[in-house]
């Protein structure tokens, strides 16, 4: 939890209880269901919470906007983006309907109130959204397709509505032909080895 404090200093006490009871929970739900790789569950905070929740110094969520994690798989960034506003809505999707079940009683488990879920396609969904956030689902050209008409039209947030993905490597064979993407350095905003090669990419949407 350490971790997470040297970042986020303004955690109120509900929100750090649901941060600390996060990992118990996601450790005993992990041992019934590949939620998120068994290597990775000693450094949960970092490699899964810090990691969802550095979308917020890129953007942080106004009360009332609506969010989609696109093919949240475990529940992220969704799940942790959700603790950190709660007066935002959070749709996750995914297509497998283990994981989606299991993401919703997470989600139940930890009082989150702002957070609906769906088992269904990415590109099948009804609804629009300020931002569409996800974590190395698939290549971008894909997740821009598949998006195409779910923003909102009107943007009130600093940042014009749009994606919002979590990505690491070499990806200039992504967005060579998306002149519009900016890329972020995580580096910039923490310091730990793990994030020296991860990347937001921020597209907005085109009308």
């Amino acid at each position: 939890m350490h971790i997470l404090e040297k970042y986020f200093t303004e955690l109120t006490a509900h929100q750090y209880e649901q941060f600390f009871e996060m990992k118990t929970i996601y450790e005993y739900w992990n041992a019934r269901m590949n939620l998120i790789s068994r290597k990775t569950i000693d450094d949960f905070y970092q490699q899964h919470v810090l990691h969802s929740l550095v979308i917020a110094k890129i953007s942080p969520f106004l009360p009332g906007a609506r969010i989609m994690d696109a093919g949240t798989g475990g529940g992220f960034p969704g799940i942790p983006l959700a603790v950190l506003f709660p007066k935002s809505q959070f749709l996750l999707v995914d297509s497998i309907g283990k994981k989606i079940r299991t993401v919703t009683e997470i989600s139940k488990e930890l009082n989150l109130h702002n957070v609906y879920t769906e088992c269904t396609r990415i590109e099948q969904g009804k609804e629009n959204f300020d931002f569409i956030i996800s974590r190395s689902v698939t290549r971008l050209s894909k997740l821009v397709l598949w998006t195409s008409g779910k923003f909102f039209k009107t943007s009130h947030h600093a940042l014009k509505n749009g994606l919002l993905c979590l990505k690491g490597g070499d990806i200039s064979s992504e967005i060579q032909n998306l002149p519009q993407a900016r890329e972020y350095a995580i580096s910039n905003y923490f310091d730990e080895f793990f994030f020296k090669k991860k990347k937001i990419i921020h597209l907005p949407f085109r009308l």
